[in-house]
This record gives C-alpha cells, sequence and structure tokens, in this order.
C-alpha cells in the first residue's frame, strides 16, 4: 500500500463522516421524515449547485467517461460537452413548479408528487419498482466505479476496495441523511473542481503540451483525432441520442427532479442554475480531455476504466495523488448517497408509509427503519458488484436511459399540462419502459431468424438505424401517453 495515497484520502473521510455526524445532530432535533429526505428545504444556491452538478458528475464522469474517451479518442470529448445545459434544464424546468407543489403537499418525494398530480395508486407502486431497479443498476455502476478507484491507486484487491467504499458510503449515508448528502456533496464538488484542473494540467506537462498529445494520438490512431471516433461511430445519430440521453433527458431523472423539492426560495435556484452550470463545463472537459489525452502519456491499458487511477498514480506526486483521489471519489460517492436516500424514501415513504399511515407518527420506529433499508440496499450492492463488467459507462447509461424512458413524459407532461391524466401516464411508463427493455436486450438479434413473422417489427428497429435505444423509447412513450391520455378519465 501506499501511505502517501493512503493517508490524505482517511483524512477527507474523517471529514465527510464529521458533516454527517452534524446532520444527525440537526435531524434529530426536528422531524425526521421532511429532515431525513429533503434536508427541511433549506438549499442555498451555492449548495444547489453543488449537490446537483455533484449527482449528476458520477462514476461515469471521472471513471467510466474518461474511459471511453481514452478508447474512442477527441470525438468522445465533444460528445461529452452536450452534458453541459443538464443542470440549467433540469433545474429551469422543473425547479418552481417543483418547489411549489412539494411545499403545498408536504411532498418529500418523486411519487408523493405523482399521487398528488394523477391521483393513482398503480402509477405509485408501478413507479417505485421501475426506480428500484434503475437505481440498482446505476448504484451497481457507482459501486465499481469506486472500488476500481482504490484498487488501482491503494494496491489492494477488487474485493477489499469494495468493501470498504461501501462501509464508507452506507454508514455516512444513513447517519446524516438528506442534509449530510448535500452538505458532502458541497466540500466533493469543491475538490472535484479543483482535482479535475490539477489532474489535467498534470497530464498535459506529462504528454509534453497538447501539440505533442495530439501528434502522439494520431501515431497511435488517427480515428483518435476525428470527431467521429474510430469505425465512425460517433456520427450525427450517436451524438443526437447523447443529447437526449444525457441532456434533455435528465428532466426525466428522479434524484437529480427532487433536489427542486429542497431549495431554500427563488434567488437560490437561479444561482443553482447558474453556478451547477459552470461546475459542470469544467468538469466534463477537464476530465474527458484528461482521459483522451492521456493514451498519450499510458497507451497500453487493457482496461479503459482503469485511466485515471493509472494517470494519477504517474503524473502526480502520491501526497498529491492522495489529496485529489478524493476527486473522483467525490463525484461518485456524491451519486450514490443521492440514490440511496432515494432508494430508502421509496421503501419507506411510498410503500411502507402509504399502507399503514399511522405508522408515521412512531419516529423511532421510521428512523431505525430507514437506515435498516439503506444497510440492506448497500450489502446487496456489494454482492451485485462483486463481477463488474471491463467499462462501466454502458452499464450507468443503461440505467440513465431505464429512468427516462419511465419519467420523462410523466413528469414534464405532469406539471405542465393540465389535461394529463393517469391513464395516459400509466401508458407511457409501461410502454417507454417496455420498449426500452426490449430494444437494450434484442440489441444484434436477427428477429426474423428465430421467427419470420417479426419481419415488420425488424424493420421498425432498423429505422431508427444507430440512434441509442432511448430515441425510440421516448417516440413512443409520448405516443402512449397521448393515446392512453385521450382514452383515461377526463382530469381538472
Amino acid at each position: 500500500m501506499n501511505l502517501g495515497i493512503i493517508l490524505p484520502l482517511i483524512i477527507y473521510l474523517v471529514f465527510v463522516f464529521g458533516a454527517a455526524l452534524y446532520a444527525y445532530i440537526k435531524r434529530s432535533k426536528g422531524d425526521f421524515l421532511t429532515e431525513y429526505y429533503v434536508g427541511n428545504r433549506s438549499m442555498t444556491g451555492l449548495v444547489l449547485a453543488m449537490t446537483t452538478a455533484s449527482t449528476y458528475a458520477s462514476a461515469s464522469s471521472f471513471v467510466g467517461g474518461p474511459g471511453a474517451a481514452y478508447k474512442y479518442g477527441l470525438g468522445w470529448v465533444l460528445l461529452s460537452m452536450i452534458q453541459v445545459p443538464a443542470v440549467w434544464l433540469a433545474l429551469g424546468a422543473l425547479g418552481k413548479k417543483f418547489a411549489l407543489l412539494s411545499r403545498e403537499t408536504n411532498a418529500l418525494t418523486i411519487s408523493d408528487l405523482l399521487f398528488y398530480r394523477y391521483k393513482s395508486r398503480w402509477l405509485v407502486w408501478i413507479a417505485s419498482i421501475a426506480l428500484l431497479i434503475a437505481f440498482f443498476a446505476a448504484m451497481m455502476a457507482q459501486f465499481i466505479g469506486g472500488a476500481r478507484l482504490l484498487e488501482t491507486t491503494i494496491g489492494i484487491s477488487y474485493t477489499q476496495a469494495l468493501l470498504i467504499f461501501a462501509a464508507t458510503v452506507g454508514i455516512y449515508t444513513f447517519i446524516g441523511g438528506f442534509r449530510a448528502v448535500v452538505l458532502t456533496d458541497t466540500i466533493q464538488g469543491t475538490v472535484m473542481i479543483l482535482g479535475t484542473l490539477v489532474l489535467l494540467g498534470a497530464v498535459i506537462y506529462a504528454a509534453g503540451g497538447v501539440e505533442s498529445a495530439i501528434a502522439k494520438l494520431t501515431e497511435i490512431d488517427p480515428h483518435l483525432v476525428s470527431p467521429y471516433g474510430p469505425n465512425d461511430m460517433l456520427g450525427f445519430q450517436f451524438m443526437a441520442s447523447f443529447w437526449v440521453l444525457v441532456c434533455f433527458g435528465v428532466v426525466g431523472l428522479p434524484h437529480t427532479a427532487v433536489r427542486c423539492m429542497a431549495f431554500k426560495d427563488s434567488k437560490a435556484l437561479h444561482g443553482g442554475m447558474l453556478i451547477g452550470t459552470v461546475i459542470l463545463t469544467v468538469i466534463m472537459l477537464g476530465m474527458h480531455l484528461a482521459g483522451a489525452l492521456g493514451r498519450a502519456v499510458v497507451p497500453d491499458l487493457t482496461v479503459p476504466d482503469q485511466v485515471i487511477p493509472s494517470l494519477m498514480l504517474q503524473v502526480l506526486s502520491p501526497l498529491v495523488a492522495g489529496i485529489f483521489l478524493a476527486a473522483p471519489m467525490s463525484a461518485i460517492m456524491s451519486t450514490i448517497d443521492a440514490q440511496l436516500i432515494q432508494s430508502s424514501a421509496i421503501f419507506v415513504k411510498d410503500l411502507y408509509l402509504s399502507a399503514k399511515p399511522e405508522a408515521a407518527t412512531n419516529q423511532k420506529r421510521i428512523s431505525r427503519f430507514s437506515s435498516l433499508i439503506t444497510l440492506t440496499i448497500t450489502v446487496l450492492l456489494i454482492w451485485a458488484a462483486l463481477n463488474p463488467p471491463d467499462m462501466i459507462i454502458w452499464l450507468n447509461l443503461f440505467a440513465f436511459g431505464g429512468l427516462e424512458a419511465a419519467f420523462l413524459w410523466v413528469i414534464v407532461l405532469g406539471i405542465y399540462w393540465d389535461k394529463a391524466n393517469a391513464a395516459g401516464a400509466l401508458s407511457s411508463m409501461t410502454v417507454g419502459l417496455g420498449v426500452y427493455i426490449f430494444l437494450t436486450q434484442m440489441k444484434g438479434v436477427d428477429l426474423t431468424a428465430l421467427n419470420p413473422s417479426f419481419r415488420y417489427l425488424t424493420e421498425s428497429v432498423k429505422l431508427f438505424g444507430k440512434f441509442h435505444e432511448i430515441v425510440p423509447s421516448l417516440v413512443w412513450g409520448l405516443i402512449a401517453f397521448l393515446i392512453g391520455n385521450r382514452l383515461g378519465r377526463k382530469t381538472r
């Protein structure tokens, strides 16, 4: 083990646990549910920006995304910049409406708002199941990313790294709740920005400057400096798909949308939109560019996801590497903690308390139950992450797409279209998610070989060519919403 790397990391984690203990003391003085799940709706603009950007910038931004840039070149850096308006778009589209509705109804989760808007328990149950499945896949990708970082930089086995990382995140999340999440996100957002800038500068210096790095990439493969990447895979359809998947579709991510229920006032919202966009720009450009140019420094990696920890070891001194190991760790931890809180809220608030509302009066029991759920989910994630794939970005994007296919139209049309009803929402959620799962699982399968009668289905799938599965899923989800809405009961 490299003690120069471990010591700064231990100090950072102690700082994070301190924030969690502070949050625990704060929530012990107020209503447990409001404090634990939305932090008493008290976020300022800076905190809102940090927590939204930190939650969005995950293992894909600090491990998987740079790994893809390492493999596909500068074209992937261009692709990553599609994500820059995501915070602005999500907070701008949902912020004020979600804040007003959540305060009016005392809503603590997305499902609370869905029930208030659509008056359908079926919708809440289906939404809860979809959220749990997608969150589990997304959190598994984050656990793998965190374990990869510790494995490569500290020099321990993958299993040991996974256990250490999971224990850290699980414990501080269940101790502090939402307030701990946003406090640590603020710390982690600051660390992410500094770490990104330092690492990018060190990579450029190690490569002999940008011009030298580009020359080395061209020598390895000319396609690495092409906007279209190897085999022209990053063409228009791929770019357009990612604009939908990681920018426009972010409006439909429940763990991003729940931030809109917890800020203090309009000033905080406007500040969060601006600051969050700046933060996301620095992180996305810096980390993906470091991954792409890093191939000129470490050209022979067989597992692309190891590029960032490998670069940290090679271009930074052990002490500096230890300090800025906190940057990618911060990104991953800030995403997991948000999703853990939401998963706990689904079990406690949306399922348990909806069936037994009188149980809400027993604060101690609810507190213990919430903590138990958080720890149980953490244990299940450890078990699921024991056999990781080589590139976690595809697993994370799969979870992203599933959430968007299920929730985008339900959320957007629900708050902006007065005539939207439960039948339309249920139709959109089931059809959108069903089409998405079908297309991702049947990718590359010749359906006509299974049965000649599937020819028309095969042709309809080919119609979308190289578009990502999220595009046809959202198209069919919108169509299903409009048809179901027309057939369903009219709403006021």
